[in-house]
């Protein structure tokens, strides 16, 4: 990949962080503490570290990404494929930490005391999802789908939450989910 690229994808993950940073998100967990894995989803804790149970999501919108790159992108070079799902990823992280989406999943997922990400949990996730495009961009179809696939269930199976869940219950609420989700 060409080298203005990657210092494209860098500029983008720079401009993220500042953005976070003027939007008053802590840079890590209010503990102080660091953890590459935080595994429990109700809790203070969760989204402030490097990997959590939405990982596996970050990583399949890297694949998604990929797929829209190929689809839209083809003619381009793959580090503009790259800089694209970057700015994707990016923007959502800055919009998941606004007040009005966090509230939204207050609200309507089973985030019940979500209060953001921190910033280290939002950078981590956007190269958690560069991690899932370079996969794509190198497995068979059938492999990146399937792991997706594996990835999905197994996160409904571990904590009654997924991709899919997330952005059924943000975009059109269902209650009987809500009330599912809630049951753990």
């Amino acid at each position: 990949m060409d080298k203005k690229w990657i210092w494209g994808a860098l500029a983008i993950l720079v401009l993220t962080f500042f953005i976070l940073l003027g939007m008053d998100r802590p840079i890590i967990s209010a503990s102080g503490e660091i953890y590459f894995w935080h595994g429990v989803v109700q809790s203070s804790e969760n989204s402030q570290h490097i990997s959590d149970w939405y990982t596996p999501s970050h990583i399949i919108h890297g694949f998604i990404f990929y797929g829209l790159g190929y689809l839209l992108l083809r003619r381009y070079p793959k580090g503009l494929w790259l800089c694209a799902a970057l700015l994707l990823e990016c923007g959502w992280e800055i919009a998941e930490n606004s007040p009005a989406v966090i509230d939204r999943y207050r609200s309507v997922t089973m985030a019940f005391g979500y209060s953001g990400d921190s910033i280290l949990n939002s950078i981590c996730d956007a190269l958690w999802m560069v991690a899932g495009f370079w996969f794509a961009s190198r497995a068979p179809v059938l492999l990146t789908v399937g792991i997706a696939v594996i990835f999905e269930l197994f996160t409904l199976y571990m904590i009654r939450d997924n991709l899919t869940l997330n952005v059924i219950m943000l975009l059109w609420p269902i209650d009987a989910i809500k009330q599912w989700q809630g049951a753990i």
